[in-house]
């Protein structure tokens, strides 16, 4: 809960390997993805800098997930034993859509006297804010994920409406171009299958071939 009794959603996700924090950049949001519960809300307003780092701060807290310091005993918490080790901006929101905001803070959870969360820990996740993507990776440098989920403009305009507005071929073509892309440093491609949607062997086909 915010300060104006707004609330957003802060998810931890824990892995063997890793601990992923799934944080929000607006309350609601205006993409209306049709599979997207947030998508039903209507966009309330951005969040700030300091309520999206703030989150960050909420779940370390919650977490005993302090580095110099855990909850219990205040011992020394080495790397190895960070409980959050990625963020991702998935919650909700389009993050490209409050880039002001989300690009200062995302600044300092990566600053090493900040939060000292790297750069490649953290992934914005965008529906394809297209002009956006490259001055992403101009002026923030994170990892980049694409709210992918259908293969061709038809069906692409049904489940992810910012596609009628910036279609696929724009689309790849800004991930192609984004900056400081390597082998290091990769897209990542998101795709919820939804039986008899988007599901079939020719889809999968066709995404080998997008990709």
């Amino acid at each position: 809960r915010l300060d104006d009794g707004k609330e957003v959603e802060t998810v931890y996700i824990p892995e063997e390997d890793r601990g992923t924090l799934c944080i929000s950049s607006q309350v609601g949001c205006t993409v209306t993805c049709s599979f997207c519960h947030t998508g039903t809300q209507r966009l309330v307003r951005n969040l700030t800098s300091g309520e999206i780092v703030g989150q960050i701060m909420l779940a370390r807290d919650r977490l005993g997930d302090w580095p110099g310091a855990s909850a219990s005993d205040l011992r020394g918490l080495p790397d190895s034993e960070r409980k959050i080790t990625n963020v991702v901006l998935m919650g909700m929101g389009e993050p490209l859509n409050n880039f002001d905001n989300v690009r200062d803070a995302m600044a300092i959870a990566a600053d090493g006297e900040g939060l000292a969360i790297g750069k490649r820990r953290i992934t914005l996740s965008t529906s394809g804010v297209v002009p956006e993507i490259p001055r992403w990776g101009d002026e923030a440098g994170t990892m980049l994920a694409i709210s992918l989920h259908a293969v061709h403009d038809e069906l692409r305009n049904k489940l992810v409406p910012i596609n009628k507005k910036w279609p696929l071929k724009d689309l790849l073509a800004a991930c192609r171009a984004y900056p400081g892309l390597s082998n290091a440093k990769r897209i990542t491609f998101e795709y919820v299958m939804m039986k008899g949607v988007n599901d079939s062997i020719a889809d999968a086909k066709e995404l080998v071939r997008l990709l």
